[in-house]
């Protein structure tokens, strides 16, 4: 892995607040976590990055049940997401994904696990360095939507009862793999 100088304290701030953090080899490898630690229909969004890196097929030749269809009709909990991230945030364990695209929010959304693959080039220090990305997202004159993902999906707005997975995604997995892109405009 390279020596990104934020990688460390993300790994230990995403952690801190319930995500699952593995650094791994190549996306083979990534494809088998998924394999171990999911089951069911695995929503996968077809992206600029899923196209280059033949996502889909990875995960596919690995056992993954990958959907191929209209992800509205994909069921109420699909088993897993897995998408990648525009950046991340050392300070917060934070990922960040431009999720304009429809798919890409119903695979950040439904399924009870989303995996998100991390290049450790595109951890940022903190929300002061990713004001710059976050403008250059935001430029033109259609609307954006940007997630902000900060562990498992929470909420305690029942009787002030932590409850997981209420809105969201039980379980978050960042899979950190060198040489994905280390482009921020790239997802």
């Amino acid at each position: 892995m390279p020596n990104n100088t934020h990688l460390s304290r993300f790994m230990e701030m995403a952690r801190r607040v319930g995500a699952e953090v593995t650094q791994l080899e190549n996306l083979q490898d990534a494809a088998k976590y998924v394999v171990t630690n999911s089951s069911g229909t695995t929503l996968v969004p077809r992206t600029a990055l899923s196209e280059k890196h033949d996502l889909r097929t990875v995960l596919a030749d690995a056992g993954v049940d990958v959907y191929d269809g209209d992800f509205r009709k994909a069921g109420h909990f699909p088993g897993a997401g897995v998408t990648f991230c525009n950046f991340a945030m050392a300070d917060t364990g934070t990922v960040v994904l431009e999720s304009t695209a429809e798919d890409v929010r119903l695979s950040t959304t439904l399924p009870e696990k989303h995996f998100v693959l991390v290049d450790p080039e595109i951890i940022l220090e903190d929300n002061l360095a990713a004001a710059v990305p976050m403008t250059k997202i935001h430029t033109g004159n259609e609307p954006k939507f940007v997630a902000y993902v900060t562990g498992p999906s929470r909420t305690a707005d029942i009787e002030r009862v932590l409850t997981i997975g209420c809105h969201g995604p039980r379980e978050l997995h960042i899979l950190v793999i060198e040489g994905l892109s280390s482009d921020l405009y790239e997802i």
